[in-house]
């Protein structure tokens, strides 16, 4: 059963500025784009889920509207939670890109594996609107890799997994970034 992790596109703010953006022009044109990339290979069957954050649920509208669709909300999906004041995350966020998953305290190990218990979850072929550090998380986890960053997504990337009798594998990578996390 084909699984398919999609990074939101380009939020209106960076993480140091604002705890919940929605998308910038940008980010919803490579929402659409992401949608007309996606509809070919998805069948009558797919359910389509999202983070709670804005940015995500606003990078599935497109796909839910051109397949007339529900998008189903899941925590397990959202954005790293952080250990410290929103004033304090950006520094918080640059230190935890630079180390691995050995470094990291017991609530972040629980949220990567929310994650992954979400993804094994699941019934059939889905669509899942989230982000770069699920992303990195998941997908980590996945090929035993130990940094807690190790591939940079792009913005409305399209990660492709597989689930087979309740094992997860990694099928391709989505499109990486050039340029820096926003």
């Amino acid at each position: 059963m084909d699984i398919f992790l999609v990074r939101h596109g380009e939020a209106s703010a960076s993480w140091g500025e604002a705890s919940n953006p929605g998308l910038s022009e940008l980010g919803h044109q490579q929402a659409e784009q992401a949608a007309e990339d996606l509809k070919p290979h998805l069948g009558d069957d797919i359910q389509l889920i999202s983070s709670p954050l804005l940015r995500a649920k606003e990078t599935a509208k497109p796909l839910a509207k051109a397949l007339t669709a529900e998008v189903a909300i899941n925590d397990a999906f959202s954005e790293i939670p952080s250990p410290v004041p929103f004033d304090e995350r950006q520094a918080w966020l640059k230190t935890f890109f630079k180390e691995s998953w050995r470094q990291q305290p017991k609530s972040l190990h629980l949220w990567r594996e929310h994650a992954i218990s979400g993804l094994v979850a699941l019934e059939r072929p889905t669509v899942i609107f989230s982000h770069f550090l699920i992303l990195n998380a998941v997908v980590g986890q996945l090929t035993g890799r130990e940094e807690t960053v190790f591939f940079a997504p792009d913005n409305a990337s399209i990660t492709k997994l597989k689930l087979e009798g309740g094992r997860l594998q990694l099928v391709e990578l989505g499109r990486q970034m050039k340029t820096h996390v926003n």
